[in-house]
Order: C-alpha cells, then sequence, then structure tokens
C-alpha cells in the first residue's frame, strides 16, 4: 500500500498562492519520507490566511518560489497515487504549476474526504472537515501546519484502509470511478459523489 499525501497553505484567495507545502510517503502503513518547505509566492499576504497558518511575507522572503520546487515535487509526485483532504490541494498545486507556465505532473489523485464519506456513517454529508475527522480517530497534530496536515490526511486513509479492508488501489477506483472526469486544470465537471 503504498501514496503520498500533500497539503499546501496559501499567501492570499487566489488558490495558486503557495506559501508552504508538506508531503509525506507511505508504504505499507508507514511513513518512508517526509518534505516540506516554505515557499515565496511572489504575492501578498492577506490577513485571514496569515491568522490561519501564521506565515507572514517576512518568514517566506528568502524561500524559494513555486518553479524553483517543481523539480522537487515533480520527482516526489510523478507516477504517485496522491492523497489530499478536500479538493483544494489538488487545484492549487495545479493552478500553480499552470500559473508559472510549467507542465502538469501526471499523478492519480484521492480525496480522502470520499473515503472518509464511505468509511464512517456519521461523516457521509457532513462534518468530514480534516481536524474533525482527526479529533473523531483521536490523532493529535498541529492543523494549519502543511506537513501536519499531509500526515494527518495519510493518517485517515491508512486507518480507513484498516478498517474496510480496501486498498488504496481500490479506492481510487471507488471513489474516482463517478459521472464526471477531471481535468488537467484541476477543474471536475459535475459529478455525484455518491457513489
Amino acid at each position: 500500500m503504498e501514496f503520498c499525501a500533500i497539503d499546501v497553505e496559501t499567501a492570499n484567495y487566489s488558490i495558486y498562492s503557495i506559501c508552504q507545502i508538506g508531503i509525506v510517503e507511505y508504504k505499507s502503513g508507514e511513513i518512508v519520507y517526509e518534505w516540506e518547505t516554505l515557499v515565496n509566492p511572489q504575492d501578498y499576504f492577506s490577513l485571514k490566511n496569515i491568522e490561519i497558518h501564521g506565515i507572514h511575507a517576512k518568514i517566506v522572503a528568502d524561500a524559494p518560489t513555486f518553479p524553483q520546487i517543481y523539480k522537487d515535487l515533480l520527482q516526489l509526485l510523478q507516477g504517485k497515487t496522491v492523497v489530499s483532504h478536500t479538493h483544494f490541494d489538488r487545484i492549487s498545486v495545479s493552478r500553480a504549476i499552470a500559473y508559472h507556465d510549467l507542465q502538469q505532473i501526471e499523478c492519480t489523485w484521492l480525496d480522502s474526504t470520499r473515503i472518509v464519506r464511505r468509511t464512517w456513517p456519521q461523516f457521509a454529508r457532513r462534518g468530514y472537515a480534516l481536524k474533525n475527522v482527526c479529533d473523531f480517530l483521536e490523532y493529535k497534530f498541529s492543523h494549519h501546519n502543511a506537513l501536519a496536515d499531509a500526515k494527518a490526511a495519510g493518517y485517515i486513509v491508512n486507518t480507513a484502509c484498516l478498517k474496510t479492508g480496501i486498498t488504496i488501489d481500490e479506492w481510487v477506483t471507488r471513489v474516482n470511478n463517478t459521472s464526471g472526469t477531471y481535468r488537467q486544470d484541476g477543474y471536475s465537471s459535475p459529478a455525484s459523489d455518491s457513489g
């Protein structure tokens, strides 16, 4: 059972304004590699976003830009199953790649909220935010830190796999087999999430 989990934080309302990325690689339910970096978005920081994650312009002043860390992302994600909790991180990465005129990374995205909604009946329709699910699973973490959030998403997926006996590959088939299709730019056409 191999996959990567990713989380990003953004500087402002522009979804491509990534200021922090965390990635964790899992094999057989265990973390085998973790990577995190601050990113200089070369953009402004909104007060609301700063209140959420505590990152501001001075903190990232000497951090690499997104194009400078792109090769790392490519090496970590290309050809892998990549878990994110909601579609936000998937779209954010895709938009940042497009914004900087880079080549999209070919990987299989897996939304852990869709796994949560199928594994625990109380989250089928609502309440499946990352912190809420982690509270339910009694998993402690530092919310809105990209690496900690990526680890939390990975923990949720591993726990769901153990509970259900469903593998990562089977989850990919189950949750991505909807009437909508995902495009390279991160948008999806209207689709039911009832499968």
